[in-house]
């Protein structure tokens, strides 16, 4: 018997959750995937251990959370509209990182917000959010933001490439994200990590131009025999002399989806998240979905 694997979305009742449930309903509709919503009951803690609370504390934490399944799931129905998709839920008793990492070992993609209730992070990323971006064994989207009133169903898809084996996954991904929506994808690869014009202002002998067509290959090497694969699929290459992070952050900005693996070329193996990476979701205008080497 054929699995289905499900898209799995973690909801707790933020504004940034809502957004993770209605996008994640549209891809469940896109991959004729079922959806499964998730959420989690409270438990006090000391050191790990429970807390001991009256009996009526856990009664109302379970009546919240099944609030909050119902509230995502007719969410998800009104994302859906017409078109089927079988919609789940699970109320769990553990914290959320523990619980969605397990799932992960059999879900699709997992779908969180940026941010969750009671993170305060400068507007930065949540413990959540960013926890599964490093330890996810599936893809993870993080929606942050969803593009205001504009259709942003016909923006492209963009996708960060290094060169790197990392990349690999992710660019499979972005084809296979953009070949779904009909959109175009946009391979990006920024090759400066650094600000070479300083570092290289008394070395005016440089030759960038042979640079670029060195970077031009290297792009076109990494993205070879995909077009063959999804022919519907209109590819535009952007070669550029930029940090990566910053290049990617801008072209999120008129994107729906930007896709990257979870490290880059000059990535440690003890630094599971890419600098890269870890700057995209910080900052990014649009949801970032991250894919790990091992896709």
């Amino acid at each position: 018997m054929k699995i289905n694997p499900p898209v799995v979305v973690g909801y707790d009742g933020s504004s940034q959750s809502r957004d993770a449930v209605w996008w994640g309903a549209h891809e469940s509709a896109l991959r004729a995937a079922p959806l499964l919503l998730l959420t989690t009951m409270f438990t006090p803690t000391t050191y790990g251990v429970p807390i001991g609370m009256p009996a009526f504390y856990f009664d109302e934490q379970e009546a919240a959370a099944k609030k909050r399944l119902a509230e995502a799931t007719e969410l998800a129905k009104q994302a859906i509209g017409e078109r089927t998709v079988q919609i789940d839920v699970e109320l769990a008793s553990d914290p959320p990182i523990p619980v969605l990492r397990e799932i992960s070992k059999t879900a699709r993609v997992i779908v969180v917000g940026s941010r969750g209730h009671g993170e305060y992070t400068g507007g930065l990323l949540g413990s959540v959010s960013s926890s599964l971006a490093v330890h996810s064994l599936c893809p993870v989207a993080v929606v942050r933001g969803l593009g205001g009133d504009e259709d942003v169903s016909v923006r492209p898809v963009v996708v960060g490439v290094d060169g790197s084996v990392h990349s690999e996954p992710a660019i499979a991904t972005a084809f296979e994200e953009a070949s779904l929506r009909g959109v175009e994808l946009v391979a990006v690869h920024a090759w400066s990590d650094v600000a070479l014009d300083v570092v290289f202002s008394k070395f005016r002998e440089v030759d960038w131009r042979a640079r670029q067509d060195t970077e031009r290959a290297l792009l076109a090497e990494s993205l070879a025999g995909f077009g063959d694969r999804y022919p519907d699929v209109p590819v535009n290459t952007v070669v550029v002399k930029d940090k990566p992070g910053q290049n990617l952050v801008h072209h999120t900005e008129r994107a729906q989806l930007v896709v990257l693996g979870r490290r880059g070329r000059g990535g440690f193996s003890g630094m599971l998240l890419g600098s890269t990476c870890r700057e995209v979701l910080h900052d990014a205008h649009c949801p970032v979905l991250v894919v790990n080497s091992h896709r």
